[in-house]
């Protein structure tokens, strides 16, 4: 058992980084704990997944980041139990530590809704092994349907918020701009992608003219809507809708929602909606001292009472305000309230394309200056330097010269979701 270390955060997402870099600049002793020694910027998995792209570009080491923090520990390991009562954290090789405050920011886990086949069968886009992963299942899918005239390349998209929409968007232009040109026109026009989702349209965060925008433009990129009717069962070869529709699809990419993960459920905290946690104003959970739960672990309401979505820019918020309240619990002063700025919404559908709703009051924009717009936030918003510069050519050699920016390895797929 160790005992040197004032707060303990576990997880190394949006929540968790943002917590240990303030916690960090203010002389706190920290461990900072995550399965990984790379920090992911999710918002762009897709782009990884869809080979415009590299991983070099959106991940970071995490011992980078605190290199000038020598009051915060990186310790990469698998975290077993965790135990916030007691403040203890257990990893897979045995070893156990205990701080004065334990900070969950553990994220998500993708959320099937018991729909039978999609854990087996469905790919997942919610880490960097996830979208090479589906990188490499699509380069593959693609090459053996170049050695087969006639063959048809279906792929299946099964969720319209922004993860959705952004995949789909991105795989049908790849298909119009990349498989015509580096395979054939002819496997292009075998190519089609379906995007599925239970509600009646895309985007339902944003307004009814994004949403219009959006549809439209999905569609003229070549994207097959399928709106308003659940996935009934996902099969290796497709799904089958709830209306008893077949679509084939050699690929089926889940984005269809997210849930809380095996660390919460074993953690005796209480379960919330979607099995995070429910938390205070200022972050904490109820009935237990010194614990916080951040970013997509959580269940948040600001100093408002408005319920906040699971949102990078939320978490990264809520990461910096727990630091700030756990600095006051450890000298005594008084936490204060999460507040949120609400910065608004953005959507990638294709170069050129976008949808934004910027700030409180929602300043809509579509198309390329939304697409600029989207560009410079997420360039500005990725961790490190270099991280940046290899964004900002892939995307130069991506949209100006339609060239993939990434190599995918097609080796063979381990375990489940082999292609059919």
């Amino acid at each position: 058992m160790e005992d040197s270390y004032q707060v303990i955060v576990i997880g190394a997402g949006f929540a968790g980084i943002a917590a240990a870099k303030e916690l960090g600049r203010k002389g706190v002793r920290v461990l900072l704990i995550d399965s990984n020694n790379y920090h992911q910027f999710q918002p762009l998995l897709y782009q990884v997944a869809t080979s415009q792209i590299g991983v070099s570009a959106i991940a970071r080491p995490i011992r980078s980041v605190f290199r000038r923090r020598r009051n915060v520990r990186v310790l990469t390991a698998e975290v077993a139990a965790v135990d916030a009562a007691n403040h203890t954290v257990t990893t897979a090789e045995g070893e156990t530590f205990r701080a004065r405050i334990l900070v969950l920011a553990v994220g998500a886990v993708p959320n099937f809704f018991n729909t039978p086949g999609a854990e087996e069968h469905a790919f997942p886009l919610y880490s960097v092994t996830d979208a090479t992963r589906l990188g490499t299942s699509v380069t593959r899918l693609l090459d053996r349907a170049d050695r087969e005239p006639g063959a048809a390349v279906e792929m299946v998209v099964v969720g319209g918020g922004p993860t959705g929409v952004e995949t789909a968007g991105a795989l049908a232009e790849n298909i119009k701009f990349v498989v015509a040109k580096y395979f054939s026109p002819d496997l292009a026009a075998r190519c089609r992608v379906h995007l599925v989702d239970m509600v009646p349209n895309v985007l339902t965060m944003f307004s009814t003219r994004s949403q219009e925008y959006t549809w439209k433009r999905l569609a003229k990129i070549g994207v097959q809507l399928h709106m308003g009717v659940s996935v009934s069962e996902v099969r290796a070869d497709g799904v089958t809708l709830a209306d008893g529709t077949d679509i084939p699809g050699g690929i089926v990419v889940w984005a269809g929602g997210l849930k809380g993960g095996r660390l919460l459920a074993g953690s005796g905290l209480p379960q919330g909606k979607g099995g995070r946690i429910d938390v205070r104003t200022d972050l904490t959970v109820p009935d237990v001292e010194g614990v916080y739960v951040i970013g997509d672990a959580a269940n948040i309401t600001d100093s408002t009472g408005a319920k906040l979505p699971q949102l990078g820019s939320v978490a990264q918020q809520a990461g910096k305000w727990s630091a700030r309240n756990i600095y006051a619990d450890l000298t005594g002063g008084t936490r204060q309230p999460f507040r949120y700025v609400d910065k608004g919404y953005m959507a990638m559908i294709g170069r050129g394309a976008a949808v934004a709703e910027l700030g409180r009051k929602r300043l809509q924009l579509q198309g390329p200056l939304a697409f600029a717009s989207w560009l410079l936030v997420h360039l500005a918003l990725l961790s490190g330097f270099q991280q940046k510069i290899r964004a900002l050519f892939s995307w130069l050699n991506g949209y100006v010269l339609h060239s993939p920016a990434q190599v995918v390895i097609g080796g063979p797929d381990n375990g489940k979701r082999q292609l059919p």
